[in-house]
């Protein structure tokens, strides 16, 4: 007699798709027909983590903890971790949270015991503006195409300020802040240098003026103060704590809530800094860094062609250096298809359809889905706070089931520490007296500065000099057409006739006597 067994269920075959062998981040337990079941919990593969993934969801539905909660968790792994906080209440990540009903309830319904902790964090500011190391960028190294972004350029004034880095270069003229910049800019479209457009590729002055005036204006919304020296060492984010545990590395930003244009791309320089000086690596068991991008669509939205395809390239090619990159936004679409087809790693929380247009965004969602036990579309409007769809890589690489998630409480704080202890945080560290003063040395600013002094010092002397040459020239010619002066009375005694005949005729004493008297000569005594 053959013994019978019992079909698995869809949740079964869902959780069987998470029992990985290796180390795993512990996401939460599995949702299916309603309730929670916390036998089946859904994971991560630590050696995923630098396939990249996506955090979405509409306000409200707990993104944030999410990436408290994998934060924690790569920390505690000996993984390094940067989380930019947009709204100030990441902070709390650096110390033990504090225990409550809900928390209770949460731990009891995914399977896993809560206990409070805090993780090593150190907190950034961009270029010292709120509390915060300052990160600050050289215009050099930023580059023409991020710069482009931050200044709202169009293809063609990109084109034309990559020819005037370029021009920098060639001639030696150091960009390390606004000021070098906007020098440059200026000198290219001042009577000295209009010579020099045509010798960079025929930048019109027209192009350079807007881009002067684009310059201008971002001066004088605050942002002179992102750029200059101590340039930040990106390197510092891959460090571990004495313990072993990986730094949190937390970006406040809410002192420039007001400037996503500009945030958005300074994640973006900081990406393309650690692509640029980490060496190929391949696949490692953990990653050396993971990486949350917070509200990425500011960062795609009005992105030139050059610019896209620079960051496709970045993420696409970052992954052999060791670093992960995570998503944050409001819905898959906000991220353009050829960088969202490179994201293995999906979290998707609850989606509103209150109107028309959030009803096209769910049904583009559930598009972007593998094939799914549940009805993604009715689900994707009923999940709760803290729940979540996800997928992932597996340990082979091949996507995972779609599994409904309840998520589990983060550790730490959930919300913001105190100013004072965020000030005390920043200040203690090692890297703060690293980065704190900035350093203004000379640059393309006070070289041309002082090439224009010089030059114009030379001009002031060469005109002088013309001046005076002219003037003594017109005195010469001045006095060779000048009329003779009339004769003085002695002159014209002398020069008489009868004066003449009277000194032939008289031979006497009493003549030369009257002759000496006249030339000045004194008359002798006897």
């Amino acid at each position: 007699m053959s013994e019978s067994t019992d079909p698995a269920s869809p949740a079964d075959e869902i959780a069987a798709g998470y029992a990985f062998t290796g180390p795993a981040l512990e996401l939460g337990a599995l949702l299916w027909d309603g309730a929670c079941l916390p036998d089946r919990q859904i994971r991560i593969p630590l050696s995923m983590l630098n396939r990249h993934g996506l955090v979405a969801g509409a306000t409200g539905t707990g993104k944030t903890k999410t990436l408290q909660l994998i934060a924690e968790q790569l920390s505690a792994g000996g993984v390094p971790v940067f989380l930019a906080d947009i709204k100030g209440d990441v902070s709390g990540i650096s110390v033990p949270g504090t225990a409550n009903d809900k928390i209770a309830e949460r731990a009891e319904e995914v399977g896993r015991p809560w206990e409070a902790a805090g993780f090593p964090s150190e907190f950034y500011s961009l270029g010292g503006i709120g509390p915060g190391i300052p990160l600050r960028a050289t215009v050099t190294s930023f580059g023409p195409v991020l710069m482009s972004k931050v200044l709202q350029l169009n293809q063609t004034q990109e084109q034309s300020l990559g020819l005037i880095f370029h021009y920098a270069d060639t001639k030696g003229l150091e960009l390390i802040d606004l000021k070098d910049l906007r020098a440059v800019v200026a000198f290219l479209v001042s009577d000295q240098g209009k010579a020099e457009l045509k010798g960079i590729g025929g930048l019109s002055t027209v192009t350079a003026g807007v881009i002067l005036r684009a310059l201008t204006a971002f001066e004088q919304q605050g942002a002179s103060e992102f750029f200059g020296e101590p340039e930040f060492d990106t390197g510092e984010f891959l460090r571990t704590a004495p313990d072993g545990r990986g730094l949190v590395s937390v970006l406040e930003l809410p002192a420039v809530q007001d400037k996503p244009q500009l945030f958005s791309t300074f994640l973006m320089w900081l990406l393309a800094d650690l692509y640029t000086d980490l060496p190929e690596v391949g696949d490692l068991e953990r990653p050396k860094l993971v990486f949350f991008f917070d509200e990425a669509h500011l960062l795609f939205s009005g992105a030139s062609k050059a610019f896209l395809e620079s960051i496709t390239q970045t993420v696409r090619l970052i992954r052999s250096k060791g670093i992960g990159v995570f998503f944050v936004t409001q819905t898959p679409k906000d991220v353009p298809a050829d960088v969202l087809a490179q994201l293995g790693n999906r979290v998707q929380h609850a989606l509103r359809a209150f109107t028309p247009d959030d009803a096209k965004a769910l049904k583009a969602t559930v598009k972007t889905f593998p094939n799914s036990a549940y009805d993604l579309e009715e689900l994707l409007t009923q999940l709760g706070t803290g729940e979540a769809v996800i997928t992932v890589l597996s340990e082979k690489g091949a996507p995972t089931p779609v599994a409904a998630t309840r998520l589990r409480a983060p550790q730490s704080l959930m919300g913001p520490i105190g100013a004072a202890a965020l000030d005390a945080a920043v200040k203690s560290s090692l890297l703060y007296s690293r980065y704190a003063e900035p350093v203004d040395r000379e640059s393309a600013y006070e070289k041309i500065s002082a090439e224009q002094a010089a030059a114009e010092a030379a001009a002031e002397a060469a005109a002088a000099g013309a001046e005076a040459e002219k003037q003594a020239k017109e005195a010469a010619k001045a006095a060779r057409g000048a009329p003779k002066p009339d004769p003085s009375l002695a002159q014209q005694v002398v020069g008489s006739g009868l004066f003449r005949s009277l000194a032939r005729s008289i031979g006497t004493q009493l003549g030369r006597e009257i002759s000496r008297s006249i030339f000045g000569t004194a008359k002798r005594r006897r």
